[in-house]
């Protein structure tokens, strides 16, 4: 049963009324207004496909007999079977004449994963199939290559064999369940009565033609927080995982406290010596929870601020097509099992300014001189799913009460499942203005409003929290925060903290690079455009004013990137250096190209530390660079590939292969960009990381675009006349404040109607 404050749309959507809305209406209270609603201009060519497309293009599969498929319900891993349905993303080509030249919407086609299982080489395939609806007749099945420049969507899966691989490894553990007793207390067999587990890393490895893969021993939690993360026993081995008869699966090394053995025998030989070292496993405690604990804050008692909206929402929602309407800006949303939230044919002032924006990537690559599972574990959280760990968003927490929130859905495993609630849309006083100067005669100040559009993915260990914020300067600001439980590693008293701090007791913080990387398909004044560099630089000149003396200054200079073979960009340390997309053709009343900044937030942007990664090889091209400019291309849509980690030396997509020389004089322009961290977890990080000190963002805005700061339109802002101290006047502008009465219940956490994620 779903709580009472869900309810089904029309659409087949499940979605959490707000809290407002749940309670009696009263046009004297604050927060009574409803959602403003709207109807979208055209139809949402983006938005993924509905249930009844996803079921009829697998019933469609089904028949096809080439396919040799089973039923995901009873499919084994030797089997063939449907792993992904959704939509494929329309050629921009094709978008562009129905969004702007009033043709017809393009046909749609789904994209389809396949994974052959029935071979002794399994193997990923990707199709694609239509045009939709299905009909006898017209639609078909055809391989979807054009989109990799692998030359196809083809790739090799070394470890399908899950299940067979996790009763390998109870083996491994059972067979030395008397050293696991020795040195950690406890065994990995298997066994209900179990006390430790192991975990394998990832992407697999590949040396002269094997397949091989680290695995640690980890102590299960004790306490009532699922806190293993933190409990490395540092006992691992690895494997030789070749082929797919799990009886010529061995052990071929062991590893313990730091210390390597090639063989169990030379372990078991060492662990026998009277100078044998048993550090033991770290221990479970308060320490490890992130429950409320210690003595709490002065005045904590008290309830802190809350966000009210007095009116309503100030922004208009079509819920049926996933459209939005804020201020200035409107703008389509999708979503993905891969990639979560993507934003389409973003329009400002009713032009359009971004075709699309969203994630491509996430990367969090490890690294060790003495722990090698750490060392081996570079992880692509795309293909565990953005979308598909993109949970229900928790009401009053991750998002104020007051926020209009939407359901989102994808279509895996022949099943339909719908996140409730997981994406939420509100506006923010940002808590400092957006303009302020005063003078002997008055101040001036303006507030800051911005609207945001949220998600939140939990992948494994780590909480990402995807921000879109619009502001009324007519800039958008993209904002990722990282937060949960660290990977750790088992500190080594001999690491001398080459890999990074020490933590807690026999705990170290496992240093990782994030590496976060966008797409961004700029359209400034239309799809012609071209890159500017622009710089400050020190100069040292004798002018014409100076009395023949040198003065030492700065200049201004700027050069247009001429081709792809300029467009792997990096930020100048001093950030004296920025990047603009500009249309020459768009010129305003000052002889200046109209166009759009991009640069770095006040939060850090990186890059990937590692230089030629052992582990990813060409799999995270992308991640080299802070900033990528190349020419769009209806065959390069994407800088990744979800499943490019099982095979990184042979990626279905190579970033490198965009760069190919074309040319970036107006022409239509993509920039891909990368946020993150580098992170050197320290004691701070205990129990998880947290998002104050973990985010990075972009900022994306308009240059010489208009001809003035749009934001003087707002009406919330004030001009405050004054006289030798005395206000004569005090301007407004029309804006009326807020007398209703506010019902404090509108702005509590609506925890109750928490579901999480429904299957159909």
């Amino acid at each position: 049963m779903f709580p009472a404050s869900v309810t089904k749309h029309s659409n087949g959507m499940w979605r959490r009324a707000p809290l407002e809305r749940r309670q009696a209406s009263n046009p004297t209270n604050c927060g009574s207004g409803g959602q403003i609603t709207t109807k979208a201009p055209k139809s949402n060519i983006f938005a993924g496909l509905t249930d009844e497309e996803a079921a009829a293009v697998t019933y469609f599969l089904h028949d096809q007999r080439s396919l040799n498929l089973t039923a995901s319900a009873t499919a084994t891993n030797w089997d063939n079977r449907v792993l992904l349905v959704e939509l494929l993303q329309p050629n921009k080509s094709d978008a562009l004449s129905y969004l702007d030249a009033g043709s017809a919407a393009p046909d749609r086609y789904a994209r389809v994963v396949v994974v052959f299982g029935a071979t002794l080489e399994p193997y990923i395939q990707e199709y694609q199939v239509g045009p939709l609806p299905v009909a006898n007749g017209s639609t078909a099945l055809a391989p979807l290559d054009y989109i990799y420049n692998k030359g196809k969507g083809y790739q090799r899966i070394y470890d399908l064999d899950d299940i067979e691989l996790a009763v390998f490894n109870y083996g491994v553990g059972a067979s030395i369940a008397d050293i696991t007793q020795r040195l950690l207390h406890g065994t990995a067999t298997g066994s209900e009565n179990d006390t430790l587990a192991t975990a394998g890393s990832t992407p697999l490895t590949f040396e002269d033609g094997k397949v091989l893969q680290w695995n640690q021993f980890y102590s299960l939690h004790t306490g009532s927080c699922l806190d293993e993360y933190l409990f490395p026993s540092g006992l691992m081995f690895k494997t030789d995982i070749t082929g797919r008869d799990p009886a010529k699966w061995s052990v071929v090394a062991w590893q313990y406290n730091g210390i390597f053995y090639s063989s169990e025998t030379a372990f078991r030989s060492a662990i026998n010596s009277s100078s044998f070292s048993i550090p033991g496993p770290g221990i479970d405690g308060e320490w490890a929870c992130t429950d409320q604990s210690g003595d709490p804050f002065p005045h904590d008692e008290l309830s802190p601020p809350v966000p009210v909206q007095p009116d309503g929402p100030r922004f208009a929602v079509d819920e049926q097509e996933k459209y939005v309407e804020w201020m200035d800006f409107t703008f389509y949303l999708s979503f993905s099992k891969h990639l979560g939230m993507h934003l389409h044919d973003i329009t400002y002032k009713g032009e359009r300014i971004v075709y699309e924006m969203g994630l491509q990537e996430a990367l969090a690559h490890y690294a060790s001189a003495y722990d090698p599972f750490q060392a081996s574990n570079a992880y692509l959280d795309s293909e565990y799913g953005i979308g598909q760990l993109s949970f229900q968003l928790v009401s009053g927490f991750d998002c104020p009460a007051h926020a209009t929130y939407l359901n989102n859905s994808y279509y895996t495993g022949e099943t339909t499942h719908i996140h409730p609630s997981s994406i939420c849309l509100f506006e923010l006083d940002t808590g400092y203005p957006i303009q302020r100067h005063v003078t002997p005669l008055y101040a001036s100040v303006t507030k800051n409003i911005a609207f945001i559009v949220r998600s939140a993915a939990t992948v494994g260990n780590y909480d990402y929290m995807f921000d879109y914020e619009f502001y009324l300067d007519g800039s958008i600001h993209i904002t990722v925060r990282a937060s949960g439980y660290i990977e750790s590693s088992y500190w080594v008293s001999n690491q001398g903290g080459e890999d990074g701090f020490h933590i807690h007791d026999h705990l170290g913080g496992s240093m990782h690079d994030h590496v976060i990387n966008y797409k961004v398909d700029l359209d400034v004044a239309g799809t012609a455009n071209s890159v500017v560099r622009s710089a400050l630089v020190p100069t040292t000149q004798v002018y014409p004013w100076s009395n023949g003396k040198p003065i030492s200054q700065m200049k201004f200079e700027r050069t247009f990137l001429d081709s792809e073979d300029d467009g792997k960009l990096d930020w100048d340390v001093n950030n004296a250096v920025m990047y603009s997309v500009v249309n020459k053709d768009a010129v305003n009343p000052y002889g200046e190209y109209r166009g759009y900044k991009i640069m770095p937030g006040k939060e850090a942007s990186n890059h990937l530390v590692i230089e030629n990664s052992t582990i990813l090889g060409n799999s995270v091209n992308w991640a080299t660079h802070h900033l990528y400019a190349v020419q769009h291309k209806d065959s390069e849509p994407r800088s990744a590939y979800p499943y490019n980690g099982r095979d990184p030396n042979a990626p279905v997509i190579d970033f490198n292969k965009f760069f190919d020389g074309d040319s970036l004089d107006q022409e239509d322009i993509v920039l891909y960009f990368n946020l993150g961290m580098h992170h050197i977890p320290d004691t701070s990080d205990l129990p998880n990381t947290v998002f104050t000190s973990a985010h990075s963002s972009m900022i994306l805005t308009p240059q010489n675009y208009l001809l003035s700061d749009p934001s003087r339109r707002t009406l919330h802002q004030t001009r405050i006349n004054f006289i030798n101290g005395t206000v004569t006047n005090a301007l407004t502008f029309g804006a009326k404040q807020p007398t209703c009465a506010l019902d404090l219940a509108l702005t509590a956490p609506d925890l109750e109607s928490y579901v999480g994620e429904v299957y159909f």
